[in-house]
């Protein structure tokens, strides 16, 4: 059995790794917007003037088919930074951040979403705020692109010495090789819960849909909310 000493040098590590991913996500995303993508916001200025000057129909429709690639190939860019770089998290909390994504899912699928999330996560530092984040849209997106489910439901509940994340949908399920085989992205997840001493169960069978439960420890961070923190429930969207 693992001692307590091993158990907190391994969170530790965990820990510092996934600060280091996220300053390399920082780092790339700069390099994104700064260089990439003022590079094809100026080629799109420049298609716009030489559209101008077409002499021929043939040239203006060749012109016009470019810039609507150039604009599908900009709005993929602009997905790209925010999936790289969570600004709302940064600019408007966790709470939000995890709103804005299930919206953003309803959006583009017309899943239904049932959110049960804390009224604020002030209490929690930055890196579980991070964490918690990343691992909702992990979640997502493997229900997105994987689940065919009608509805989605978000749970995340914060005690004095842990947070319990839940991501359930009512979609096809999958078996553990099906998730391995796929990449479902839960080694990642596996990671964050244990960068804070916590856990990750998955529960899913064929047709029957699935669930990711995580456990995150707040003791050993010193982080905590008092006990009955008042919960902001969101109905089926």
């Amino acid at each position: 059995m693992s001692s307590s000493k091993e158990i907190e040098d391994v969170s530790d590590l965990s820990r510092k790794l996934l600060q280091a991913q996220e300053e390399e996500r920082r780092r790339i995303t700069r390099e994104l917007h700064d260089d990439t993508g003022q590079a094809l916001m100026v080629l799109r200025f420049q298609l716009e003037m030489v559209l101008g000057e077409a002499e021929n129909n043939e040239q203006k429709t060749k012109i016009q088919e470019s810039l609507a690639l150039l604009d599908r190939t900009i709005e993929a860019l602009r997905r790209i930074i925010a999936r790289l770089s969570p600004r709302v998290l940064e600019e408007l909390g966790l709470i939000t951040g995890i709103q804005k994504l299930a919206q953003l899912l309803t959006r583009h699928t017309g899943m239904k979403s049932r959110l049960s999330l804390p009224a604020e996560s002030a209490s929690l530092d930055h890196d579980l705020q991070v964490a918690i984040y990343r691992a909702v849209q992990e979640a997502l997106h493997n229900v997105a692109k994987h689940s065919r489910a009608s509805t989605f439901t978000v749970r995340l509940a914060v005690s004095r010495d842990k947070a319990v994340l839940e991501i359930e949908d009512d979609g096809v399920g999958f078996t553990p090789r099906t998730a391995a085989d796929r990449g479902f992205g839960l080694k990642g997840m596996q990671e964050r819960a244990t960068a804070f001493g916590g856990s990750l169960k998955v529960r899913s069978h064929p047709g029957k849909g699935a669930r990711v439960r995580l456990v995150f420890n707040l003791e050993e961070q010193g982080n905590h909310t008092p006990a009955g923190k008042s919960l902001r429930r969101a109905s089926a969207a």
